[in-house]
């Protein structure tokens, strides 16, 4: 309530080609096997996000009355549902991170959070919040913001799509990701959110990129 009433929020949207994420995704999936681990979507969601964090700063800060605290670090908060209503377990240091070192976080921190044992430092805070209901079936939505931070990305699932191409069929098919950022107007104007967005889905895009 506090959010929606003392916050001007405003939505961009963008769709974001997924083939290479979930081709390399296969390949890690493969080479990390053996360590009983297995890289999501969302951890590559996840290390995008910290990394546009970085290109963009703006995007990782917090409204703080009579100022603006750019943060140096980027938290992620990630959403999750548990039986007593959503949490927000946070990754830290997610742009330090691989995306190993992130699964493992997201996957302790969701079973944590859903026994009810999370520790407050543990889900309060956070720069950046992330949730994603592409699991269940959703194309796209509007996700409402984390106070004090000024922005929130809400990931859609993917669909297959056809797609204009100068080939011989005239069309490729591609898997097709919706997302949409919400911004706290005071702290994000519209270009820097589209900035935001255009940083976001390079890295996702072209995921080799994460490595430099």
């Amino acid at each position: 309530m506090q959010s929606k009433q003392t916050i001007p929020h405003y939505y961009l949207s963008v769709d974001v080609n997924m083939d290479q994420v979930l081709e390399l995704r296969m390949e890690l999936n493969a080479e990390v096997k053996a360590r009983n681990i297995k890289l999501s979507v969302n951890d590559f969601i996840i290390k995008a996000s910290a990394l546009a964090c970085l290109k963009v700063p703006e995007a990782n800060s917090s409204w703080l009355d009579s100022v603006i605290r750019q943060n140096h670090v980027v938290d992620v908060s990630v959403a999750v549902s548990t039986p007593n209503g959503l949490m927000t377990p946070i990754v830290f240091n997610a742009h330090t991170k691989g995306l190993a070192a992130i699964s493992s976080d997201v996957s302790a921190l969701a079973a944590k959070a859903r026994d009810g044992k999370l520790q407050p430092h543990q889900f309060q805070g956070g720069t950046f919040t992330i949730s994603n209901l592409g699991m269940f079936g959703v194309k796209n939505f509007s996700a409402i913001i984390n106070p004090p931070q000024a922005c929130i990305l809400a990931v859609g699932g993917s669909e297959k799509r056809l797609l204009p191409a100068a080939n011989d069929k005239g069309f490729d098919v591609a898997s097709m990701m919706s997302v949409t950022l919400s911004c706290d107007h005071r702290v994000v104007d519209g270009a820097v959110g589209a900035q935001w967005l255009a940083e976001f889905r390079k890295f996702l895009e072209k995921p080799v990129t994460m490595l430099l």
